[in-house]
């Protein structure tokens, strides 16, 4: 195991003792921010969603930031805005909580979709552009946003071009009994989380991100990967397939499965491993079960 992988293990063994009995929702959240992803969690309020988040920004030692979306929310909150400075005779800009390394969507679909549309661009191009004006954003720059199921009261849907702006959408789920037990008799989860040490900071999350891209993939592999896109659009299972956008992501994500598993090729293992998180919110908004709709696709689309 080199010394990379060796404080990636580190890194999942903290997390699980924080986020119990959700091993591989942890290790498909840091599949996603090692592919330079956004990450969508989607459950019930009270399984860990924002525990999460703050556990991995601990443990990548980033510079944290949560946004509480709420109805009355307007995008100068999350962007920040121009004021007047009467001394200099201009105005200046102040930076809203965007410019942080990771932030915390928290609730997004309890916001209008104005003030979700202002995650837009800094989403897709790591900008904002205000008044006319653009402003980078830090380097690295993560989402991970929460959202409540569609049917709870006083929610508002993701359109298809914000949800496309993340790379996977999870869910967390009920705890297992023992795990339950073990939480229920196991101190705060928020006081572990303030003794969490950086695992990885941001220079070496840098050079794994860097390391995910060097991951082969064959030409019998993208020959796989073209297979499941292309009947995501021909079968007339769904509305519309995969966007040239979302194979990408399926394949970057792959890319980063195979590299926590310490393998230097992608194999067809890694797209199925990962294509119920990329590929659902995708395929079917409304749908929640995308392990139904990667069965689907997986049960049509023959290795060659």
């Amino acid at each position: 195991m080199t010394n990379r992988h060796e404080a990636l293990a580190t890194l999942f063994a903290a997390a699980e003792n924080v986020i119990l009995g959700k091993r591989r929702q942890i290790r498909l959240a840091v599949c996603c921010l090692l592919a330079k992803g956004h990450l969508l969690i989607e459950d019930i309020p009270g399984v860990g969603k924002t525990t999460l988040a703050h556990t991995l920004a601990h443990l990548f030692g980033l510079r944290y930031q949560r946004i509480q979306f709420t109805s009355d929310l307007l995008p100068a909150d999350i962007i920040g805005a121009s004021v007047f400075d009467s001394r200099n005779h201009h105005f200046k800009f102040h930076p809203g909580p965007l410019f942080n390394q990771m932030i915390l969507a928290d609730e997004i679909n309890r916001a209008t979709p104005k003030a979700q549309s202002a995650l837009l661009e800094a989403m897709e191009e790591r900008q904002v552009t205000v008044e006319g004006k653009t402003y980078p954003l830090t380097s690295p720059f993560f989402v991970i946003a929460t959202q409540n199921p569609s049917y709870q009261i006083g929610t508002f849907p993701l359109p298809e071009s914000q949800l496309d702006r993340f790379l996977m959408r999870l869910d967390m789920g009920y705890p297992s009994p023992e795990a339950e037990r073990e939480l229920w008799l196991g101190r705060p989860r928020h006081h572990l989380i303030a003794e969490l040490s950086v695992q990885l900071p941001s220079h070496q999350l840098a050079e794994l991100q860097s390391a995910v891209k060097t991951v082969h993939a064959s030409p019998a592999l993208l020959d796989y990967l073209q297979g499941i896109v292309g009947y995501t659009r021909q079968s007339g299972e769904f509305v519309h397939g995969l966007s040239p956008r979302g194979g990408l992501a399926l394949l970057t994500a792959a890319q980063a499965w195979a590299f926590i598993h310490e393998r230097q090729a992608v194999l067809p293992e890694d797209l199925q491993a990962v294509l119920p998180a990329v590929a659902g919110h995708r395929l079917c908004a409304s749908n929640p079960d995308a392990a139904a709709v990667a069965a689907l696709i997986l049960k049509n689309v023959p290795i060659h």
